[in-house]
């Protein structure tokens, strides 16, 4: 209360930053008459001038702000025929800063993204422009790409169908660079994951601007970037534990808690699980994968529904994106659940995937330098913004003052009921021509709608995630006269709705929106439809008791009220306060979506450091100035210390305990190495230690002595690529494993999060001894079979091409989320020999020990 009146007399923290704003827009202005009487070549000199000076490093990019901003308007005068209002130069200046820009639907925002762009890009270091589908970034890009030409830029994008690494570099290569929030963060992987410095396509993370920036670092953030390759699981345990799961019966076997979307399984469901997979211990090491498949089960049977959650299109099961209502085409749920979904509708069950990269959006878009984002609807999640992503938000205002009218909630008791009145609603409004656009929250209800139009000889359109490709235009056209448009959630987000005045005169464009999403963003975007630069517009949203949100989180109390308000079938109640336990019930839900984000970010922030020390190295050794062999060396001198450590052998112990038939052992069993003991008898720790090195170096060097320099550097890198990212793929694995089971430390009055920073601190120690040592080890054991030097490195060379070419293709995969690897060179040989199995390569280890972990050896690499 306190707060509220404050504000009132001082203004909130929003206007006295709106106020600061307002001082510069006003010397923007000024500049206006000076530079509006050039011609464009002196246009183009003088923002060539002021590119020059930052590049100089003479002035910065504040010093240049007034003048870039006031060229950069001018010249959209002249080649887009827009100009920027004062609202929008305010947007420019929040985007420069580092901010997200809070602007309504219709306010320009793709226009105000232009003035911080054409500043950052002086500094020649690259902007990248993020929008959430191909069609918007190849819009943007190619609607301003007119003035950033005319301002000495150039301009690339990135396309989900791109897959020429040499057309996405010169993209990237850009000034500027305009794609999706998926394909940079793929590219960053893939890049990653390359043999090679021409393979990789990005250059760097300097300024990014992220359009529609809550459906990206908020929606989208529970869902990582993974790129993945088969593991190697019997699906038809997955049928199995599918006709295991629809033989449980609720509440006696298992319980399902709606709210927080999990399923615990009882007792008696745990005996009766055994009885019907036949085995005695469900939880015996034999048996470890069937509680989580039925788990998986359980859950694609009792909590996801087919056509709201997912679909099933020519045999396959496409996720339905939960805030767009589009289909995620490529996407795969993770841990097994896409496959249990597979096994409920009978469809082919596709092998489930192991990570071999992944990343977060919200560790992905924290690398660059600097980030800012810009969206209508950003203020409801400010705190998260500020606590994960440092970033503040700035409300704007808009251009013209908003006219359209927000009506109250209605509540029915049914969702029949409801629907009727939804009905009756259209009809009327239809009679007059006022066009309609009518949200749903999932494809079920929106084809539920479709169907009642369809008796009641409505003509309509209906998108939703089974049509999204024609999203644009159809949401394009959902102002015209007498148009009725169903859209699931905020399907043709970015697209405007623009009406005629003949529209206006009607009222504008009228919103139902026939259920409140668990977000209330969502439902701002949805009345955001309406009512753009001025227009007149009303919208209204029709609940029923039955709507999920009502029914799992605030029914109680609603139904209490309308019960004593004596509410009859077919009636509705109308009341701020029912409105207000609405969106008590949203903020619960956005509160715990809040909490469920904020703990992936925390477990991925241990694997980050993680992966940013890895890919640090990784670039370090694609570098043709690393001095590979001084890295060998080092790593032989810890390995051999590592050695002495296991045979007993340590500095300072008197000789005669020291272990030498061990420490011969060893290395006939680790690198075919045969050392004479009879001659390290008499030798001290020093001594023993410097022997065995240089007995390695001498083997080592004399067998690759016969190449020439540069051949050795290539077969020593990639050898070392080959065993960091194979261990790194495992280590992965391990992480994936240990964050499954961490949880339930929590039983046992443990933190998870603490635990699992403990142990992958230990994980992440053992990772990069593995990576050193089996490299060296590798390195010693090969040999090469060729009849001369030159025919050697003729082989070599080829089998490095081939791999090299293997890679190439891996990284030209391009689904969404896990990207299932079917590259046979590395991979085929897993789908057919369990991890654990011994391996068929006779070296008595185990598969994933040995071959498994990078293919068979074959060729000029087999030892």
């Amino acid at each position: 209360m306190l707060q509220a009146f404050m504000g009132k007399v001082f203004g909130t923290a929003n206007d006295r930053e709106l106020k600061k704003y307002a001082k510069k827009v006003k010397k923007i202005n000024e500049l206006e008459s000076k530079y509006e009487v050039l011609s464009d070549d002196a246009l183009k000199n003088a923002f060539e001038d002021l590119k020059q000076s930052v590049r100089s490093g003479e002035k910065s990019l504040d010093d240049v702000l007034y003048d870039s901003f006031a060229i950069t308007r001018e010249a959209a005068k002249r080649v887009l025929n827009m100009r920027h209002f004062d609202v929008q130069l305010i947007g420019g200046m929040v985007l420069h800063e580092g901010r997200i820009a809070e602007m309504k639907t219709g306010e320009g925002k793709t226009l105000v993204a232009t003035l911080a762009i054409t500043l950052n890009a002086m500094t020649g270091k690259g902007v990248h422009l993020v929008t959430v589908n191909d069609y918007l970034a190849s819009r943007d890009a190619k609607e301003m790409g007119v003035l950033y030409n005319f301002l000495g830029y150039s301009v690339g994008t990135i396309l989900e169908d791109m897959h020429d690494p040499i057309e996405k570099k010169a993209a990237y290569d850009a000034d500027i660079t305009y794609g999706t929030n998926n394909e940079f963060g793929f590219d960053y992987l893939r890049d990653n994951m390359s043999y090679s410095k021409d393979q990789m396509v990005q250059r760097g993370h300097n300024f990014v601007i992220v359009d529609e920036v809550d459906s990206i670092l908020i929606d989208e953030a529970r869902t990582p970037l993974i790129i993945s390759g088969p593991t190697n699981r019997n699906m038809q345990d997955y049928l199995k534990a599918n006709r295991v799961a629809l033989e449980l019966n609720k509440e006696e076997h298992f319980t399902v808690d709606e709210k927080d979307k999990v399923i615990l399984i009882t007792e008696e469901g745990i005996t009766k699980a055994e009885e019907l997979f036949g085995v005695e211990n469900l939880y015996s090491a034999e048996n470890a994968s069937l509680p989580h498949m039925l788990d998986q089960a359980l859950k694609a049977n009792y909590l996801f529904e087919k056509d709201v959650d997912y679909v099933v299109n020519d045999g396959e099961v496409v996720i339905v994106d939960e805030f767009t209502g589009r289909l995620s085409e490529g996407r795969r749920f993770s841990e097994g659940l896409h496959q249990a979904l597979e096994a409920k509708e009978g469809v082919e069950i596709k092998e489930e995937t192991q990570t071999l990269a992944d990343i977060t959006f919200q560790n992905y878009f924290r690398m660059y330098d600097k980030l800012a984002g810009m969206t209508g609807t950003a203020e409801t999640e400010a705190t998260e913004f500020a606590q994960i992503y440092n970033l503040d938000v700035v409300s704007i205002p808009t251009n013209i003052p908003i006219a359209r009218k927000d009506l109250n909630d209605l509540i029915y008791k049914t969702e029949e009921e409801k629907f009727a009145a939804v009905i009756e609603t259209i009809k009327k409004l239809s009679k007059s021509g006022q066009p309609i656009l009518i949200g749903t929250a999932s494809i079920e209800k929106s084809e539920v709608l479709h169907e009642i139009l369809k008796k009641e000889k409505i003509a309509h359109t209906v998108l939703n995630a089974k049509n999204h490709a024609q999203e644009s235009e159809i949401i394009k056209h959902a102002g015209a006269k007498g148009a009725v448009t169903i859209a699931t959630n905020m399907a043709g987000r970015g697209v405007d709705i623009k009406v005629s005045d003949e529209v206006k005169e009607l009222g504008g464009l009228y919103i139902i929106g026939t259920e409140r999403h668990e977000n209330r963003r969502i439902d701002n975007q949805l009345r955001g439809r309406s009512g753009r630069q001025g227009d007149p517009g009303t919208t209204q949203f029709y609940l029923s008791l039955e709507d999920n949100l009502l029914r799992i989180f605030g029914s109680d109390k609603i139904k209490s009220i309308m019960e004593r308000l004596g509410v009859e079938d077919g009636e509705y109640i109308e009341s701020r306060m029912v409105t207000r336990a609405v969106e008590k019930a949203q903020k619960k839900v956005e509160n715990m979506h809040y909490e469920g984000r904020k703990q992936i970010v925390e477990y991925d922030d241990v694997a980050n450091e993680q992966r940013k020390i890895v890919y640090k190295f990784r670039n370090q050794l694609l570098s043709d100035d690393y001095d590979i062999a001084a890295k060998i060396d080092e790593i032989r001198e810890e390995y051999v210390e590592n050695l002495l450590a296991r045979s007993d052998i340590f500095s300072g112990a008197d000789k005669e305990d020291f272990n030498p038939e061990k420490l011969s052992q060893l290395l006939k069993e680790e690198m075919n190495f045969d050392l004479d003991t009879e001659q390290l008898k008499e030798l001290e720790y020093e001594e023993l230690y410097a022997k065995v090195t240089e007995l390695l170096k001498t083997a080592y060097d004399e067998k690759m002595g016969v190449l020439d320099e540069q051949t050795r550097q290539d077969i020593e890198k990639e050898f070392y690529l080959k065993e960091l990212d194979n261990a790194w793929r495992e280590h992965l694995y391990a992480m994936d494993n240990m964050k499954t089971g961490i949880r339930l430390r929590a039983y046992n009055q443990k933190d998870p999060l603490v635990e699992y920073k403990k142990e992958s601190f230990g994980l992440f120690g053992e990772l990069i001894n593995d990576i050193k040592f089996n490299t060296i080890k590798t390195l010693q054991i090969i040999q090469f079979q060729m009849e001369s030097p030159e025919e050697e490195a003729a082989r070599i060379s080829k089998q490095l091409e081939e791999e090299k070419k293997a890679q190439e293709a891996l990284m030209r995969l391009n689904h969404h989320d896990n990207v299932d690897i079917d590259a046979e060179d590395d991979f085929v040989v897993s789908k057919k020999i369990a991890r654990n199995d011994p391996c068929p390569c006779g070296s008595g280890k185990k598969y994933k020990q040995c071959c498994g972990k990078s293919g068979p050896k074959k060729g000029v690499f087999a030892s």
